[in-house]
């Protein structure tokens, strides 16, 4: 079976495509063959060697994945062959708070990914996926979704009448959106492009401010939210953005750090977490339930993952190279 490799992690010329034997289930796993993956801006990260020590250069790249379950191992019942999944971030966290045991089960980092034709996962990992949706839709779950989930509700705890704020129009906040149109809350989202704005608002976003045009824009996301602030914040940009997004927060605003893309030339001034009682809290993807109730909320609000290009398999460097170009709205999605 062809399988992509980290390589020496120097850009996206370090992925290579090799010749490995197809895997066997042992006791509690399952193989599947991945018919469709789908890139984060973590996958960049790490083939360009950004993304802590560098990992073995046979690490298979990319934590999100679907396809058809091919084999199981003894004592599986969760799944059988024949079945459509998709794979969760952190193959062995399930539920319940975060902690040190999961480190290493993160797909496409501490373990091998999902970017080959087949591969071996914990059966616990997977979860079925709906019916109507294709593998290229199911493939853009696992990591951005899933964050924004846990960004919005779990870390969150969204409530009726919320407005969630969205950094950018990336995987993340594009999910964020649609997350909050499902539980029927308020969005507000950034970009540099109008045209992304625009777009943004036909998938349910009420407002859309561009950061570009607007350097004092947690003051438009003030005038958007009647003077209030977001009372969510998803902060997908990173420390360098931490004093705009406490500028933009409602009292008691609840802020998800995820991205580290933009880091802090100096301290963010803290004294807001102060003056407003708001709370900041890292998110570190999420769990298999949350990746199930997201999609439970998804197909409850007849919604589907937004994709922004499809490349094929043998192409899967130029899916890299777009996302570094920024261009994109939603996912970028290979197809095998």
């Amino acid at each position: 079976m062809k399988v992509y490799e980290v390589g020496a992690q120097k850009g996206p010329d370090s992925l290579r495509l090799v010749d490995r034997p197809e895997p066997k289930a042992a006791a509690g796993q399952a193989v599947v063959r991945i018919k469709a993956n789908a890139i984060n801006f973590r996958d960049v990260m790490v083939l360009n060697g950004w993304y802590g020590p560098a990992k073995p250069e046979t690490l298979v790249p990319f934590s999100d994945g679907a396809g058809e379950v091919v084999s199981v191992g003894e004592g599986v019942t969760r799944v059988k062959p024949g079945d459509r999944v998709t794979i969760s971030f952190f193959s062995r966290w399930i539920e319940g708070p975060f902690g040190p045991q999961y480190f290493g089960s993160d797909l496409g980092g501490g373990s091998d990914g999902t970017l080959a034709d087949m591969g071996v996962y914990p059966a616990d990992a997977l979860v079925k996926i709906p019916d109507t949706w294709t593998f290229e839709e199911a493939a853009c779950l696992p990591c951005a979704g899933v964050t924004a989930w846990n960004a919005i509700v779990e870390a969150g705890k969204a409530k009726a009448g919320d407005t969630v704020l969205l950094i950018g129009t990336g995987g993340v906040s594009i999910f964020g959106v649609q997350i909050a149109k499902a539980l029927g809350l308020k969005s507000v989202i950034t970009s540099s492009s109008d045209d992304k704005l625009a777009r943004a608002k036909t998938l349910g976003a009420d407002a859309g401010v561009n950061y570009k045009t607007n350097a004092d824009w947690p003051k438009a996301v003030l005038e958007a939210t009647g003077g209030k602030g977001a009372d969510i914040v998803v902060e997908t940009a990173g420390p360098g953005n931490l004093d705009k997004s406490f500028a933009a927060a409602a009292f008691n605003g609840r802020i998800g750090l995820i991205g580290g893309f933009e880091q802090a030339k100096t301290p963010p001034n803290v004294m807001p977490l102060v003056g407003k009682n708001l709370n900041l809290r890292g998110i570190t993807v999420g769990s298999r339930k949350m990746l199930e109730d997201l999609i439970a909320a998804l197909v409850k609000s007849n919604q589907k993952p937004v994709i922004d290009k499809v490349v094929h398999f043998a192409d899967a460097k130029e899916a890299y190279t777009h996302m570094q170009s920024q261009k994109h709205l939603g996912k970028i999605v290979i197809k095998h």
